[in-house]
C-alpha cells in the first residue's frame, strides 16, 4: 500500500531487498502494504486508505471513501473463482484496520491542530534460496516513528514523541506478536499464493533492448551514454567495462524507471578519452539473458549504398512502365 507522495520516506521504490533475488523463479518477491491515515482530509486525499503491492505491482486498493476493497490488477481476480468471499472477507479487515487507525492513532495520540499524517508499512520477501525477510514501521507527518525489531519483540523509536508509543506496545505482548507471526508465517502464505494466481504477469521474462550513443565533449572527451529499455523483471545489473574492468567510480546512473506496458527502461554514462572509445563495453546482465551482454559504440553505416540501390530499383520500374505504355499505344 503506498504512502501519500512527500510524507514517509519508506516509498515503494526505496524498499531494497536484502536478499539477492523467490526460490519461487529466482529472484527475490516482495509483499508489501502500506497504510495512510490523514487528520485532515481534502484535496483528494481520503481518511484512510490501503494499498498493496506484490512487487512492483499495484494488486488491491482500499479507502474510507469507497469502504470496500477493490482490485487493481487483472490476476487478482481469479481469487474470486476459488473463494467467493474474498473480497467480502477482505473488504471487513480493510475496515477494522480504519477503525484502528481512528480510534487507537487518533484519539489515543497528543495532536496539535492542522493536518498531521500517520503511515504505516508492513510486508515480506523470500529470497532465492528460501530466506525470508519482513519489517513493520510507522511514520507520522512524514517521518519515521516506530520500527519493529521482530528478533527481541521490541519497538525502536525514531523520535522521543514514539517513546510513550513504543512503552505501550512493548507492554502489549498480544499486538506485537501478532506483527511478528503476520510478517515471518502470513504474510509468506499469502506471498507465494499470489504469486501463482499472477505467475503469467510477474513471472514474465523480458529481454532489454541495449544502444550506445556517443555525445562530443570538450577537447578529447566525450560521453559514452548506454540505454536499455523493455526489460523484465526490475532487477539488472548493468556496467560500464574498460577492457574488462569495472569503471564504477566513473559512472553515471540514472534510475530504474517503469515502461507504461510494465517493463522498465535505465541508462548509465561514462566520460572517455576519444581516443580509447573503443575499448569500452556496457556490460549488462539480466534473468532473460542466457549469457552477459557486451554493448560498445556503432558508427552508423553508410546509407549511400543502399539508397542508390533503391535508385536504381525504381529507375529500371519507371522504365519498364514507359517501355509498356509505348506498346500498349502502338
Amino acid at each position: 500500500m503506498s504512502p501519500v507522495s512527500g510524507l514517509f520516506p519508506l516509498l515503494l521504490g526505496a524498499i531494497v531487498s536484502p536478499f539477492g533475488c523467490s526460490a519461487h523463479s529466482g529472484r527475490s518477491h516482495r509483499l508489501h502494504y502500506f497504510f495512510t491515515g490523514v487528520s485532515e482530509p481534502g484535496g483528494g486525499l481520503p481518511h484512510f486508505s490501503i494499498v498493496g503491492y506484490l512487487d512492483d505491482e499495484q494488486f488491491v486498493r482500499y479507502d474510507s471513501e469507497t469502504r470496500r476493497d477493490l482490485p487493481r490488477s487483472s490476476w487478482i481476480r481469479k481469487m474470486e473463482e476459488h473463494d467467493a468471499q474474498y473480497w467480502d472477507w477482505q473488504t471487513q479487515l480493510s475496515r477494522s484496520w480504519e477503525l484502528y487507525f481512528r480510534v487507537s492513532l487518533w484519539t489515543r495520540f497528543n495532536h496539535s491542530r492542522g493536518h498531521h499524517t500517520w503511515q504505516w508499512m508492513h510486508g515480506c520477501e523470500v529470497s532465492a534460496d528460501g530466506r525470508k525477510g519482513g519489517l513493520s514501521q510507522f511514520g507520522y507527518d512524514g517521518r519515521d516513528f516506530l520500527s519493529l525489531d521482530k528478533e527481541t519483540l521490541t519497538w525502536t523509536a525514531s523520535n522521543p514523541k514514539a517513546q510513550v508509543t513504543k512503552r505501550k506496545w512493548e507492554a502489549d505482548r498480544v499486538w506485537t506478536q501478532g506483527r511478528k507471526t503476520f510478517l515471518e508465517e502470513d504474510c509468506i502464505d499469502w506471498l507465494h499464493k499470489y504469486l501463482n494466481y499472477g505467475k503469467e504477469t510477474l513471472l514474465r521474462k523480458e529481454s532489454p533492448v541495449v544502444k550506445v550513443t556517443r555525445k562530443a565533449g570538450y577537447g578529447d572527451l566525450e560521453t559514452l551514454l548506454c540505454r536499455a529499455h523493455g526489460f523484465y523483471p526490475k532487477e539488472i545489473d548493468i556496467t560500464w567495462r574498460m577492457e574488462g574492468n569495472v569503471m564504477e567510480q566513473e559512472t553515471r546512473r540514472g534510475g530504474i524507471a517503469p515502461n507504461a506496458d510494465g517493463t522498465y527502461h535505465t541508462w548509465l554514462s561514462i566520460e572517455v578519452d576519444t581516443k580509447d572509445r573503443d575499448l569500452y563495453r556496457c556490460h549488462v546482465e539480466h534473468d532473460s539473458l542466457p549469457e552477459p551482454l557486451d554493448a560498445a559504440w556503432e558508427e552508423a553505416g553508410v546509407l549511400w549504398p543502399l539508397v542508390a540501390g533503391i535508385s536504381g530499383a525504381v529507375a529500371v520500374v519507371i522504365l519498364l512502365g514507359v517501355i509498356l505504355v509505348l506498346y500498349l499505344s502502338k
